[in-house]
């Protein structure tokens, strides 16, 4: 529930409250896929608030459609992070970033003008949560045509290891579906 920042050599860079929770973190951001549900960008007619504004968004999918619901709690999407890295990720999207800045003390995550680099070690894990959300919810825009090549050359350098099939074969007892992106290489 909370992490050891000492362990990591983690130095909270604005939210030192935030920096001292686990969250649960979305790889393929809930925006990326929601802006693919017309509840999220127009709203629907049970969207209203007790003050009788309509709301559209993150809201408005989540209480409205089962399928965004399943999307966002995808487990093979899911996954620990120091909270402060999760807000200030926000919704950006996944690059290669020239430098090697560490805002965060030891823990080598850069984001920078709306990307984000992850450090090297998880990239493939990074690429193949792409590439399962992408084959299982086709259509909803989670992979662009720019981080194709990327999510390939990161999933071929960073190979599956031990860790990552047994993550997969857990979720898959738990959650009823295969990771091919994952499972074909274990």
């Amino acid at each position: 529930k909370k992490p050891n920042l000492s362990s990591c050599g983690y130095i909270p860079k604005k939210n030192k409250k935030r920096a001292n929770k686990i969250e649960w973190e979305h790889v393929v951001p809930a925006h990326t896929f929601g802006q693919s549900f017309s509840e999220w960008k127009n709203g629907h007619p049970k969207c209203v608030n007790k003050k009788g504004r309509k709301y559209k968004g993150r809201k408005c999918a989540e209480k409205m459609n089962e399928k965004y619901r399943r999307m966002q709690a995808d487990m093979f999407n899911l996954y620990p992070t120091i909270g402060e890295v999760n807000g200030l990720r926000s919704n950006y999207s996944m690059a290669i970033i020239e430098g090697e800045k560490r805002e965060f003390g030891k823990c080598d995550v850069e984001i920078n003008n709306q990307k984000v680099e992850p450090r090297e070690e998880i990239r493939g894990e990074i690429a193949r949560t792409y590439m399962y959300m992408d084959s299982v919810y086709p259509g909803r825009g989670i992979i662009s045509k720019k981080n194709k090549n990327l999510f390939d050359a990161w999933n071929q350098i960073d190979h599956t290891d031990e860790w990552e099939c047994e993550r997969a074969k857990r979720i898959e007892d738990i959650q009823g579906n295969k990771n091919d992106a994952v499972m074909e290489n274990c």
